[in-house]
């Protein structure tokens, strides 16, 4: 089996600088790069074909994920924009998700609820950090051309995504801890709740 996993490993860390990504590129290089994406695709993919059940599936996503995500980079490399660079790390953040549902499916009952809960949960952490930083580089660079009253609102609206970045975090590790309850019964799942609702902010 070709591992892929590396690739889907580094979706978690978000090390992604964008100066390093930008560069000039031709027609002819772009396309040559989707190309060759698109070969490597087909080629993990049949390494994939041999497997069986849901080995079979975990190889897939990562081959499908590995696709986007250079996809994605290609992109990032071609053009540099802040959305650009916020769809390499919701790439990365998708693939990883996609895996880890199918890695999921290896458990049952409530261990494999919470185990899709934690794997949305950490996609959704990736996706909100990488929304709050595409928007405090396009406040910073809108801000960079005007006043020092614009420099204002662009921290404000950095203050703003993060808080939304908190919430959606927070929302996200709130089901997990809710569906760990499960676990319980009676008494002991409603005291589980409650301390996961306390937490959490949650009424």
């Amino acid at each position: 089996m070709k591992l892929i996993t590396h690739s889907i490993t580094l979706a978690l860390g978000l090390a992604f600088s964008a100066g390093a990504m930008a560069e000039n590129m031709s027609d002819n290089a772009y396309q040559a790069a989707k190309d060759r994406i698109v070969a490597e695709y087909k080629s993990d993919k049949a390494n994939c074909e041999p497997l069986a059940a849901n080995i079979r599936d975990i190889c897939m996503a990562e081959a499908k994920g590995k696709e986007n995500i250079a996809k994605a980079e290609l992109e990032a490399r071609r053009k540099d924009t802040p959305k650009n660079h916020y769809d390499v790390h919701a790439a990365k953040a998708e693939a990883a998700y996609a895996v880890a549902k199918e890695k999921c499916d290896d458990k049952a009952g409530n261990a494999k609820d919470i185990c899709m809960k934690e794997a949305k949960a950490v996609e959704t952490r990736a996706k909100a950090d990488a929304e709050a930083r595409m928007k405090a580089t396009k406040a910073d660079k809108k801000a960079s051309k005007q006043s020092t009253d614009a420099h204002i609102k662009a921290e404000e609206k950095k203050g703003d995504a993060k808080h939304e970045a908190a919430v959606e975090k927070r929302d996200a590790n709130y089901e997990v801890a809710k569906e760990k309850c499960d676990n319980f019964s009676g008494e002991a799942k409603l005291n589980c709740v409650d301390q996961a609702k306390r937490k959490f902010g949650k009424k």
